[in-house]
């Protein structure tokens, strides 16, 4: 039985009202917790790109991307879980790991199974919850909650 039923939430996946790009935050995180990002990314074997100022690098060490972006340079790295279903990590600082994923990506239960099991796989390796907002609100829907092991809606449905 999967985590969230695609009934329940897809309210919180409209395009009109959430927009296409929801935010998606890990808190208090390290230039460790950026480094098991990327060595998770590896070790699953999802298919990535790395960019800096707009530029194709070589995947480089967390230590690198935070610095070059204390540096103003945007850092950034697009993983895709599988063919289709694209998330934009944007280094900004240590401090927090953020990124995007694309509701225009992820509408019906095998994309929300997709996006979840994704979700999971972060929120576990970094032993964090991972929280995805309406496009810049910051108050979260749903994520993967790390005490409960599994991924919730945090949000009342009834508005």
């Amino acid at each position: 039985m999967p985590d969230l039923r695609w009934e329940d939430v897809k309210s919180l996946f409209d395009l009109k009202t959430n927009g296409a790009l929801p935010d998606v935050v890990i808190e208090r995180t390290t230039v460790d917790d950026w480094q098991t990002l990327i060595d998770l990314v590896r070790t699953r074997g999802w298919r990535h790109a790395y960019s800096l100022s707009g530029k194709p690098k070589r995947l480089p060490a967390a230590a690198e991307m935070v610095a070059a972006a204390a540096e103003g340079k945007a850092s950034e790295l697009r993983v895709w879980p599988v063919p289709d279903v694209l998330a934009i990590f944007r280094v900004y600082r240590a401090v927090s790991i953020d990124f995007d994923v694309d509701l225009r990506e992820l509408q019906g239960q095998e994309r929300l199974d997709i996006l979840v099991a994704f979700l999971k796989a972060i929120g576990r390796a970094l032993g964090k919850s991972v929280l995805m907002t309406p496009e810049g609100c910051g108050r979260p829907d749903l994520g993967f909650d790390v005490a409960a092991d599994r991924a919730v809606r945090m949000s009342d449905p009834r508005g």
